[in-house]
């Protein structure tokens, strides 16, 4: 299923389009409901998440904005839901950002799953699987391999997860590459849901620490992430944020243009 198949599933409303890229307005419950029905019926599902930083790359990379139309997006974070405010007068129903909501799926699919884990670190994949066996012990977690590797080494890889064809796929090689490999490597061949998670696996690992719950609740994680790794995120988010914003203006302020042109 992509947005395409998720428009006539659900509806055009239940998508809202940021910057070009449809994503899917769901409540948590529903998605976690509809992620399992799709392993469930063994529907191939490339799956991302979109958030400011992903839709600006995506906004400049047209190459990567094409890869993510054969995606289901869902929101992530706190800078989307303020652009579907501005464009659609209403947020997306919930955050699903990918490292609350994966280990919350995982943990609500009962039927026992191959779950196999690409990306990362070696040391912090292995502490991911060992964490994720501990949240949802009812399904095998396999570290097929880390983020580093060369295009030498691809096929082996690939023909391992075909191998093992694992029910759900995590892919965490950070954006735009991680989506932009399962997009050239991953079919139905190899898994079911491969899902593109950013930095999970280092989260799950402690290797990265998550911002405190309160700061979570108030949606200020990207804050808490900015003091954290200033060097590396500042760009992302002090520059990144109001430039999102300004973009998601130019969207809202041209869908008024051409409305008017259209009553003309």
């Amino acid at each position: 299923m992509n947005m395409h198949a998720a428009r006539a599933a659900f509806g055009f409303d239940t998508l809202k389009t940021i910057l070009g890229i449809p994503v899917l307005a769901i409540r948590w419950d529903d998605a976690i409901e509809l992620l399992a029905r799709l392993v469930a019926e063994r529907r191939f599902t490339k799956v991302s998440f979109l958030n400011a930083h992903n839709a600006n790359i995506a906004y400049g990379d047209p190459v990567f904005a094409e890869a993510l139309d054969d995606f289901l997006i869902l929101p992530d974070g706190v800078g989307v839901d303020i652009a579907a405010k501005l464009l659609y007068g209403a947020p997306f129903p919930d955050n699903l950002n990918g490292t609350d909501f994966v280990p919350a799926f995982l943990q609500a699919s009962k039927r026992p799953l191959t779950v196999a884990l690409l990306g990362a670190t070696r040391v912090n994949a292995e502490a991911a699987s060992v964490k994720l066996s501990a949240l949802a012990g009812q399904h095998n977690f396999v570290v097929v391999h880390d983020g580093y590797f060369s295009a030498a080494q691809e096929p082996e890889i690939v023909g391992r997860i075909a191998k093992l064809r694992p029910d759900v796929l995590l892919v965490a090689m950070g954006v735009p590459r991680q989506e932009l490999w399962i997009a050239r490597h991953i079919d139905a061949r190899h898994c079911t849901l491969p899902i593109a998670v950013g930095a999970l696996l280092d989260f799950l690992s402690g290797t990265v620490p998550r911002a405190p719950l309160w700061m979570r609740r108030l949606r200020l994680e990207w804050l808490y992430r900015l003091w954290i790794e200033p060097g590396r995120l500042w760009r992302r988010y002090v520059v990144g944020n109001p430039v999102f914003l300004w973009r998601v203006l130019k969207q809202k302020l041209s869908g008024r243009l051409q409305a008017a042109e259209a009553r003309r």
